[in-house]
């Protein structure tokens, strides 16, 4: 599954690079969904602007952490907190190559009201909302101690 995110990724990334100029906009729905390429030296919200360095290393961390939870036994069957995790790890994957090549993300999906995003950035949103859900689905250990502290 996250071969197939950072897969599917580059690819849009590659047919906005060719496409495109840079900061050159095209309506898909005029003033709602527009495909705009920018070059995002930053991270999510452009936050960070010109750290790519730092964010490689933030990306390597969190892809090594990532890849250490997918070996957990829990992990080894297809759950959804694995689903969420291939999908961290898939867009991961897919800015940091982004980063490594190019010194940038490429970033094409705009909303008009929102940062201009990628297919790597949806992965990581999705994949970090599905393992928030469930961390707060999860039944807590009630304690059976009902003494006054």
């Amino acid at each position: 599954m996250a071969a197939a995110i950072g897969i599917v990724d580059q690819l849009t990334k590659a047919a906005v690079r060719a496409a495109f100029q840079p900061s050159e906009s095209r309506p898909i729905i005029e003033g709602v969904f527009h495909f705009t390429y920018v070059q995002n030296t930053g991270s999510a919200f452009g936050l960070f602007r010109g750290a790519v360095p730092w964010l490689i290393a933030v990306s390597v961390l969190v892809g090594w952490w990532v890849v250490v939870e997918l070996r957990r036994p829990s992990a080894r069957s297809l759950t959804l907190t694995t689903l969420a995790w291939a999908l961290v790890l898939g867009g991961a994957a897919g800015n940091l190559l982004d980063r490594v090549r190019w010194g940038y993300v490429v970033d094409f999906v705009d909303l008009r009201v929102w940062p201009v995003f990628n297919v790597a950035d949806s992965a990581i949103t999705v994949g970090v909302g599905l393992l928030l859900w469930r961390a707060f689905r999860e039944k807590r250990p009630q304690s059976t101690d009902h003494s006054p502290r």
